[in-house]
């Protein structure tokens, strides 16, 4: 574990959250509706932010946990750390930060999060952390629209397109008032970590070996092997 013992977590202001994420998130995007951050520090330094929220889609997310009400689940929608850190500090700092949660706020009983399988990664620190796997999809919904790489629901949310999910014949209507876009190909993963060990999933379970078998896998947006993956796993 090294240096990465030495790793305080504490809870931060959004501002200097999403300061650091816009810096240093391959995106460079924060999440609105993120309410609780987490920062990373080492040697009195702030090296990492973790940011969690509502789900964007609660009410497609919901069912996926047996009984689940509307205020026991959470969504972990930001990760960002600089270069700064020792290996296995992502990790680590999931575990201190669900550690927190678990304490001050015991009403949350599972953690939701995504891997950009188009941009970034298929999940490796999930996976190092005890999150299950629950989902591998194509994404479809991730495009460069005007020279930017955007989702689907931003397309939305400025009102160019009637719903989240973008068809061809929106992208032909894009193009005609002037714009560019282009659908980008890629996966979306779903990880699910259950911090009351007695919930219990509405979905399968699935093996880590489903990312190569739908040619899922990347790592800092590259597209590679499960071989490569694991010798890299955090």
């Amino acid at each position: 574990m090294g240096r990465a013992k030495e790793i305080i977590v504490k809870v931060i202001p959004a501002k200097v959250a999403n300061e650091f994420v816009k810096k240093h998130h391959y995106s460079g995007k924060v999440v609105p509706n993120s309410t609780l951050h987490f920062g990373c520090f080492l040697d009195g330094k702030l090296h990492g932010v973790m940011s969690y929220g509502p789900s964007i889609n609660k009410k497609g997310t919901i069912n996926l946990v047996e009984g689940t009400k509307w205020n026991e689940f959470i969504e972990l929608n930001r990760m960002a750390f600089d270069d700064y850190l020792p290996k296995y500090s992502e990790s680590r700092c999931i575990a201190i930060s669900i550690k927190l949660i678990k304490k001050n706020a015991p009403q949350i009983k599972w953690v939701i999060s995504f891997s950009d399988g188009t941009q970034c990664g298929d999940g490796t620190i999930y996976r190092a952390s005890g999150f299950y796997l629950v989902g591998v999809v194509e994404s479809g919904q991730v495009f460069n629209f005007n020279g930017e790489v955007v989702h689907g629901k931003t397309l939305w949310d400025k009102m160019l397109v009637k719903g989240w999910t973008v068809s061809d014949s929106c992208m032909d209507k894009l193009r005609a008032k002037g714009h560019t876009i282009e659908r980008l190909k890629g996966y979306q993963l779903k990880y699910i970590y259950l911090i009351d060990k007695s919930c219990k999933l509405t979905v399968p379970i699935l093996p880590f070996s489903k990312i190569d078998e739908l040619g899922a896998g990347m790592y800092k947006g590259e597209k590679v092997s499960l071989q490569d993956r694991q010798a890299r796993e955090v």
